[in-house]
């Protein structure tokens, strides 16, 4: 509970910022929002969700609240988006105004991921050549070669500046912030995973940037990271077996804003997720025994986890010949029809045949017990008093490799275990690669039980937040999806623009539905061509590649010189193009996926209209929303209406969002898609959007001679 001190801070915190910050506007939506995120982190395991539209000053108001409970309470702040544009705004703006103009001093933090940060062990032998004499007195010829083919001349340079400055220290070690444009084939050389990481016994440990970052956030009273981290810490057990303040501080000890939190329930469900490409798995042991060979080589010892080389190279043959078996018993049960261009196959409610599950279930152990002895034999070349380069480099295999044992035994184990009677199943599904070689995936379908065990019941307390949550103002299936406690707060707070004067939301006459693809595309290329003013600035939004590209080639090509398509260039790129092209006054339009409906910041003249060309909803070959589906209609339910339309309103909500980005901002927003008018549901989508002024076209406009 909020005591008196805590709220005169509050209070005094903002009328500071109503007469300090430069363009400070007073908007009702902003106090209360302040008020509910005080109010909700103060409380012991608080939880709220708040619907937020842009315009409101979300990240002002948890700053303000959380930064003020935290204090009171001697607890960290860790705010969490989505997006990386996101997290260098708090850092680099948000953050140092609020605490400059409240005259407040704070330490911060941005935490990231280990391959965000080079590794110096890594850099070490990518420029070295000790590497390479190493592994030939391993006798394992390429198999541990820094490089997998020979260099190319700007790789080489990359690498060379990236040591330079490194060992001068003019470079901190961030990745983000390199001296030099990282090739990809030398960035994976230069960066590693928590498995490749030897942690305090690597010879590099007091210069490591990762761990001096990770200081950095031990000390630090605000932390700003990326969802990704945090669910990775949350969902990391610990020694007392709670879960979390593996990587960020302990969840108890820390009170949590999730901004941009519509990406929530997919992230989670992503974050539980696994898969096994069964020939590569193979593939894979046969390195794995030279791997393992060089290290009883190397530490000079007979039995390492308890076990001679030769009876764990038995093994590691015996898993191969199983995983060879597994692909074997899945091509005889099944076969793809021919015309299918992603091959798969999903278990009705994540039951799989019978012989599956019984050599998964095999596979299981097999793996557990290879993966234990794996890391007995680590252990020992990482305690090494002298490992040397070719140590090193065998630590780093190994670690890599217990990595990829560890997301095998997620599949194996996901398809050997029952589900449980009061939960939905988890997916269970296979596919082929593209040369028809079989991986087995498994996955939760919602993330509500994973967020419930490592946030809600785990963290002091936890916001959510973001400009579109709920449909029309209702939570369940926000709610649902993230497990949010019954006693939890949601709030939908108005939009703080006059959306009614400032936008209009038009759906023209079209005869054509979407479920007729060519004619709709048709439909929808007759009218951009004649309904859209080509001479400003234009989003054109599609659900679908393929129709994208459809819709391009029917337009005149006088239209198509002016549109700027997402995948012809970097979408950084084309938006700046999009901007020059509107500055110079000749008008442009882009054409782009989800990714555009979501992230693009296009105010004013850069955006007059943003035409939907379909409803949104999440593709049906989906084998974690087919499963879904398939346990909500199992149980007297309706996916569609349940999960179907809410999700595909907060999507259509924030396309619209797209438009009006300041209260100087005007323009409309166009619906290609009738069924918002002859469908009952898209009605209730419709209604459910914000209040634009609409414009229903319901006769075809007369035309006059």
């Amino acid at each position: 509970m909020l005591d008196d001190a805590t709220k005169d801070a509050i209070r005094a915190a903002y009328a500071t910022l109503k007469t300090g910050l430069p363009g400070f506007r007073t908007r009702r939506s902003q106090g209360r929002m302040v008020a509910e995120v005080a109010k909700a982190l103060a409380e012991p395991g608080g939880a709220a969700a708040i619907e937020a539209p842009t315009g409101t000053g979300k990240s002002m108001a948890y700053l303000i609240a959380g930064h003020a409970v935290a204090r009171a309470q001697k607890r960290k702040l860790l705010i969490a988006s989505a997006t990386v544009a996101l997290q260098e705004q708090l850092v680099r703006r948000d953050i140092p105004q609020y605490l400059a103009v409240c005259g407040t001093e704070a330490r911060v933090a941005l935490a990231k991921g280990r391959q965000r940060y080079v590794c110096p062990r890594d850099l070490r032998m990518a420029t070295s050549t000790s590497a390479d004499d190493a592994q030939g007195s391993l006798g394992l010829g390429d198999d541990l070669a820094v490089w997998s083919r020979p260099p190319k001349a700007e790789e080489t340079r990359a690498l060379e500046t990236l040591g330079a400055t490194f060992s001068d220290g003019s470079w901190d070690g961030d990745m983000d912030a390199a001296p030099v444009e990282i090739p990809d084939m030398v960035r994976r050389m230069v960066t590693t995973s928590a498995g490749g990481c030897t942690g305090r016994r690597c010879a590099h440990f007091h210069h490591c940037p990762f761990f001096a970052a990770r200081r950095d956030v031990a000390d630090a009273d605000i932390i700003v990271a990326n969802q990704d981290l945090v669910l990775s810490d949350l969902t990391m057990p610990r020694e007392d077996d709670a879960w979390g303040g593996v990587i960020l501080p302990r969840p108890d000890e820390t009170l949590y804003v999730f901004d941009e939190a519509h990406h929530m329930p997919s992230k989670a469900v992503e974050r539980g997720a696994a898969f096994t490409h069964l020939t590569q798995a193979a593939n894979q042991l046969v390195r794995l025994d030279r791997h393992v060979r060089g290290a009883y080589s190397h530490t000079e010892k007979e039995r390492l986890g308890g076990m001679h080389y030769e009876r764990g190279s038995e093994l590691l043959a015996t898993l191969g010949d199983a995983l060879t078996a597994m692909e074997r018993e899945v091509k005889l049960h099944w076969t793809p029809a021919a015309h299918e261009t992603e091959p798969q196959w999903r278990a009705s409610l994540g039951e799989l045949p019978a012989a599956w599950v019984a050599q998964a279930q095999s596979l299981m152990l097999q793996t557990a017990e290879i993966q234990r002895w794996v890391r007995a034999v680590r252990g020992a070349v990482t305690e090494m008093e002298h490992a040397g380069p070719a140590g090193e480099l065998l630590a780093r295999e190994l670690g890599i490799a217990l990595e990829r044992l560890g997301r095998q035994l997620s599949t194996w184990t996901a398809w050997s275990n029952d589900d449980p009677s009061d939960q939905p199943p988890l997916a269970r599904w296979v596919t082929l690669d593209h040369e028809q070689q079989v991986v087995c995936h498994a996955s939760a379908v919602s993330a509500a039980h994973l967020l419930r065990e490592v946030l809600w019941e785990n963290a002091a307390a936890a916001v959510m937040t973001s400009a579109t949550l709920s449909a029309g103002g209702h939570f369940r299936g926000f709610a649902d999806a993230v497990g949010l406690p019954d006693d939890a707060l949601t709030l939908s707070l108005p939009s703080p623009f006059d959306l009614e004067r400032q936008a209009t939301l038009e759906v023209p006459l079209l005869d054509i539905l979407p479920d007729n693809r060519e004619a709709h595309a048709e439909a929808v290329a007759a009218w951009l061509e004649t309904g859209l003013d080509w001479d400003t600035g234009n989003l054109v939004l599609f659900t679908s590649r393929m129709k994208m590209q459809r819709v391009l080639q029917l337009l005149p090509i006088d239209k198509v010189r002016k549109i700027r398509a997402q995948g012809s260039k970097a979408k950084s790129q084309l938006v700046a193009d999009h901007a020059e092209a509107i500055e110079a006054g000749q008008g442009s339009t882009l054409f782009g996926l989800a990714s555009f409906g979501e992230g693009l910041d296009l105010p004013g003249k850069l955006c007059e209209t943003v035409v939907v060309t379909q409803l949104p909803f999440a593709v049906p070959t989906d084998p974690v929303g087919a499963t879904y589906a398939e346990w909500l209609e199992a149980q007297g339910r309706n996916p569609f209406l349940e999960v179907s339309v809410p999700d595909a309103t907060r999507l259509l909500t924030q396309y619209c969002g797209r438009l009006i980005r300041t209260e100087t901002d005007h323009g409309r927003i166009v619906l290609l898609d009738r069924r918002v008018i002859v469908r009952r549901y898209g009605q209730r989508m419709l209604a459910a959007l914000p209040p634009f002024a609409r414009v229903i076209e319901h006769t075809r406009p007369q035309t006059t001679v």
